[in-house]
């Protein structure tokens, strides 16, 4: 069933515990979280992130990420993930989605402001709930993810890349935003060494705004770190990479068990989704503990 993002992170808030953002740039990746969800009887994010557009373009993906979670026995938000552009969130919008996230992190703080606002005027007209950005989540140096390439230096060390718990509080009131995407020490894609978060910031700025809060750069974080986040106030983890590469590494596996020979493309491909499957439900266990 279709769900709004709000009155799902809502709930999760109260709950303790956090909902699980998948991006999902192709068929075998929608399958296998709606089937992780229903399994374990917990609401979902299909979301999709314009910098995916290379991989699949939205106009393609949102009608059949919509058709899954129309179809579903769970609760299931369709999201637009890191909206840079005005055309990709209006037409995310059209194909029906039921929250976008407008990604100005790399503005000026003013401007984020402005922006971000314009967003949730255009989007609360239309019922859809809106996702917005304050700081810096880093892209690996391998890749995986949509944000920019890091300093290593700066990372775990720089206050100034991390959410200001009181810009924070400014940036919501002056926005109207429904979560808030908040920069503590994840990375997008690949981690190169073991995180270093700062799970006190997010519980201060928890504090200060009162609303969901949303890690990004979800995979590879210990399960202690989770739980502690969570229960410090985030609502909503995203989830790729690591299931990206498990997807991957089910190919290979496939491919050396097929000692006929035979290569049936199919086959590989119920293969990705089992091994996609396994892993959302692992992340999704531990988000709802």
């Amino acid at each position: 069933m279709l769900a709004g993002l709000k009155e799902v992170l809502m709930q999760a808030t109260r709950d303790k515990r956090a909902i699980a953002a998948f991006n999902v740039p192709n068929l075998e990746m929608v399958k296998a979280a709606i089937q992780a969800a229903e399994e374990l009887d917990v609401p979902v994010i299909l979301q999709h992130a314009e910098g995916h557009n290379s991989l699949i373009s939205l106009e393609e993906i949102g009608p059949i990420m919509m058709d899954y979670a129309k179809r579903s026995k769970v609760p299931v938000v369709v999201h637009l993930d890191h909206g840079k552009s005005l055309k990709a969130i209006i037409t995310a919008i059209k194909i029906g989605f039921t929250s976008v996230m407008i990604d100005a992190s790399d503005k000026p703080f003013e401007e984020n402001i402005l922006l971000t606002k314009e967003i949730v005027k255009i989007a609360h007209s239309s019922g859809v709930d809106v996702e917005a950005e304050l700081g810096h989540v880093f892209t690996s140096s391998l890749g995986g993810g949509e944000g920019r390439e890091p300093d290593d230096d700066l990372i775990g060390m720089n206050d100034d890349i991390y959410t200001d718990p009181e810009l924070a509080k400014s940036f919501v009131e002056q926005t109207g935003v429904d979560c808030l995407a908040v920069a503590f020490g994840t990375v997008h894609g690949i981690y190169l060494k073991e995180p270093r978060l700062d799970l006190e910031r997010v519980r201060q700025i928890q504090q200060k705004v009162e609303i969901p809060l949303v890690m990004h750069g979800g995979s590879g974080v210990s399960k202690e770190d989770y739980h502690v986040a969570i229960s410090n106030g985030i609502a909503k983890i995203n989830y790729y990479t690591y299931a990206n590469q498990n997807g991957a590494r089910a190919i290979r596996q496939a491919f050396e068990k097929d000692t006929k020979g035979e290569y049936f493309l199919e086959n590989y491909l119920a293969e990705v989704t089992g091994a996609l499957k396994e892993d959302y439900c692992k992340a999704l266990k531990i988000f709802s503990e």
